[in-house]
């Protein structure tokens, strides 16, 4: 056997093998890094966004600050009302004698002290009754029964006093002193009602305002009015007035609670009579800030708060006190509510002297002390950052209460709550309102909803023409065709959202609302020309008709009938609303109860997927074209159609890469922001009916990140919508990736 020569070039030289070897470690730890980075890069916006987040859910924290006593004053009596100010660096106290006094809470030095005015001008008259209703609006009751109210200015900083100024003076009938038993009042700027509550049952309301004539004079006018108890109810035992004082609620020992508006004086009449229940006497009763909440506590120690709601769907049916919120209850009778001035949460006291602070929305308790043994008198500071507990000789004690999100509760954000105003429960997103008192509504349920809703009407439209529009430009179309289509489409993918957004808003919305039964006749006749011209075309073939055209130009006789249908329907449609329809917007809503949106689910069906066709069309024209030639041939060699290579062969081989394709376009869908914050109108409600619109969570943020305090309740849920988004795109991709991979284990034998 002859032997080979030696051939040198056959051999590298060992030091280029070994520079290629150092180039191949270097490439592999370089692309190690960087998938090491892009790893810990997502792991770091995740940890971020959820830090932020994360605060939401903390318990609040309550820390005993201060404690003392202030210097008893010979005679002086009991302690009947405490308040503290807003740096819980001063309190004020009002004692039986009618002192009003001011105290540092570090030391318990007084700084100011003055004594009430009696309506009648009697010195030797006792305040037998005090009580604040609302923050800075204080009723004093005489000995006498005479009755004052008071209007507090809470100096906030330095040694100036809190300033007692009595703003209405009722003085009493003589009757004596059990003639009273109970009185409160609501103001507005034209007047102040006050309501009194008689030992024999009966409600006395005395209105002072002022009137102004034809010729615009001014002049003071006193109305009064009595309001009857029905012996069926009950004696009453707390009455409460709203803070304009045009609504009057009483409870009663049978458990009854007694509506009375008050707008017609001349006439009040008794509008809702609702039972807490025969063994549950009502023993506390508490306006919510705003006044459209009451809260209630009753002698088992349940704490409740009830609102007016409509008796059913049709204005004019009236309404009936209806409980909203069950809160966490006392061991004992609750003796006393005091509502927040700065939010919906609720302090109340039980007869064991046990403290709970509560917020209405979420029902979370935020606060519990256990009995504090002497601590009568409770005050919550006006920012809830406070507590202070007064016993009736001058003793106090001062906690600080860190709750910054009080409003938050996973029910909140996850669950239907009854929100004021509402006739049921609901899921809502409202960040703000005009007024002060307004409820947050934090529920992120309805962006949930949005985003998918936009995804799937987009993905309606994009999927069935992005896969269509791929199996003929790789299957059936000619070389020149597809090399013209497909760089066109994926140009497409190029185009900014924003400017997507742009035309759909302000172009297609207003186009489709001109000719919406246009619209949506040529969307009917679409499927049914369509249909009819393939039949028409196979037709021809067999009857030699065709032969002339290319293989691959079809849709060059296709084309010219869509267009030419679209038009018809779009022409048509206006002839058809008038004849048989009118007002096709007004007849949705009369007979289907839809209001139609100008910006709405069509709208961004046609603008998100318009984003999403390229990325499916791209990516699922790359898988059907990457099928080796060998497959097509063998099916066709056997006698297959072209239609059913495709559908048996070419789709399944290829539907790893189609499906991963869908599920890159959905992430798109699922995180597009411009389009849909454009071209939606961002109202947050969950309805699938097409001419509505929606809010999506991308579109959420993007909206309300502007408008959202630091380290504020919205600015922590706006972070957590954003971890919601990441998880969504998360769990799909994820899911994507999986199914991805067991398809290309079913046919990697192809």
């Amino acid at each position: 056997m002859p032997q080979t020569p030696f051939d040198p070039s056959l051999f590298t030289d060992r030091r280029q093998i070994q520079r290629r070897q150092r180039l191949d470690r270097l490439a592999r730890q370089v692309i190690t890094l960087g998938g090491i980075l892009v790893i810990g890069c997502v792991l770091a916006i995740i940890v971020l966004i959820a830090r932020v987040a994360l605060p939401l859910f903390l318990p609040p924290a309550t820390e005993l600050v201060r404690e003392g006593a202030v210097s008893p004053e010979p005679g002086g009596g009991d302690v009947l009302l405490a308040g503290v100010d807003e740096t819980m660096a001063h309190a004020y106290l009002l004692r039986a004698d009618g002192a009003f006094l001011t105290f540092r809470l570090a030391d318990g030095q007084e700084t100011h002290r003055e004594r009430l005015r009696h309506p009648g001008g009697d010195e030797a008259a006792t305040v037998r009754l005090a009580r604040a209703d609302r923050p800075r609006q204080v009723v004093v009751l005489w000995s006498d029964g005479a009755i004052s109210v008071l209007s507090l200015s809470l100096a906030p900083v330095g040694e100036r006093p809190i300033l007692a100024e009595a703003v209405w003076l009722l003085p009493g009938d003589g009757a004596g002193p059990a003639a009273v038993r109970a009185a409160a009042a609501g103001s507005v700027e034209e007047g102040l009602t006050v309501a009194v509550l008689r030992a024999d049952n009966r409600i006395l309301v005395h209105r002072r305002g002022v009137k102004t004539d034809l010729f615009g004079d001014q002049q003071e006018v006193l109305e009064t009015a009595e309001l009857a108890v029905e012996s069926a109810a009950g004696a009453v035992t707390e009455l409460v007035l709203s803070a304009g004082g045009e609504a009057l609620y009483a409870g009663t020992a049978g458990g009854r609670l007694l509506h009375w508006p008050l707008d017609d004086l001349e006439d009040p009449r008794l509008q809702e009579s609702a039972a807490a229940g025969p063994d549950r006497p009502i023993t506390a009763l508490a306006l919510v800030l705003g006044s459209q909440s009451l809260a209630v506590g009753d002698g088992q120690g349940g704490l409740a708060t009830w609102m007016p709601v409509p008796f059913g769907d049709a204005p004019g049916e009236g309404k009936r006190l209806q409980p909203i919120h069950r809160l966490s209850g006392h061991d004992g009778a609750v003796t006393r509510i005091i509502a927040s001035e700065r939010d919906k949460s609720l302090l109340s006291l039980d007869a064991s002297g046990a403290v709970h602070l509560d917020h209405m929305t979420s029902e979370r308790r935020l606060v519990r002390l256990d009995s504090q043994p002497g601590l009568s008198l409770w005050a919550l500071a006006p920012r809830n950052n406070g507590l202070l507990g007064v016993a009736a000789d001058g003793r106090y004690r001062l906690w600080t209460v860190e709750m910054p999100h009080p409003e938050v509760s996973w029910r909140t954000l996850f669950a239907p709550v009854w929100y004021e105003g509402y006739d049921r429960p609901a899921h809502a997103w409202q960040s703000s309102a005009a007024n002060d008192d307004y409820e947050p509504k934090l529920g992120i349920v309805p962006l949930i909803f949005g985003t998918f809703k936009g995804t799937l009407y987009a993905m309606a439209l994009a999927v069935p023409l992005a896969l269509l529009g791929a199996v003929y430009i790789s299957q059936f179309a000619g070389h020149r065709t597809r090399a013209l289509v497909k760089p066109v489409v994926e140009v497409m993918a190029s185009v900014p959202s924003v400017v997507l957004g742009f035309l759909a808003a302000l172009w297609l919305a207003p186009l489709v609302e001109g000719s919406l039964v246009g619209v949506i006749l040529a969307t009917a006749l679409l499927p049914a020309a369509f249909f009819l011209i393939m039949m028409l075309w196979r037709l021809a073939q067999r009857h030699g008709v065709a032969s002339r055209a290319r293989p691959g130009t079809e849709f060059l006789w296709v084309m010219p009938v869509i267009v030419a249908v679209v038009w018809l329907g779009i022409a048509a449609g206006p002839r058809l609303e008038a004849a048989w329809l009118g007002d096709f917007k007004l007849w949705l809503y009369e007979h289907l109860g839809v209001r139609y949106d100008q910006r709405n689910a069509v709208i961004i069906a046609f603008g998100l997927g318009f984003c999403v066709i390229p990325i499916i069309f791209s990516i699922a024209e790359d898988a059907l074209s990457s099928i080796p030639g060998s497959l097509t041939a063998a099916s066709l060699a056997l006698g297959a159609s072209r239609w059913q290579t495709v559908w048996k062969v070419i789709l399944p081989s290829a539907s790893p890469g189609i499906f991963a394709g869908l599920m890159i376009g959905l992430g798109r869908a699922v995180g597009e922001t411009m389009v849909v914050l454009m071209a939606t109108g961002n109202t947050a409600i969950m309805d699938l009916a097409p001419w509505n619109g929606m809010r999506t969570l991308a579109a959420n943020i993007a909206v309300e990140v502007p408008e959202a305090p630091f380290g504020g309740t919205l600015y922590r849920v706006l972070f957590l919508c954003a971890v919601i988004l990441f998880l969504l795109t998360f769990v799909i991709n994820t899911t994507a990736e999986l199914v991805r991979e067991r398809l290309r284990r079913k046919y990697v034998r192809y």
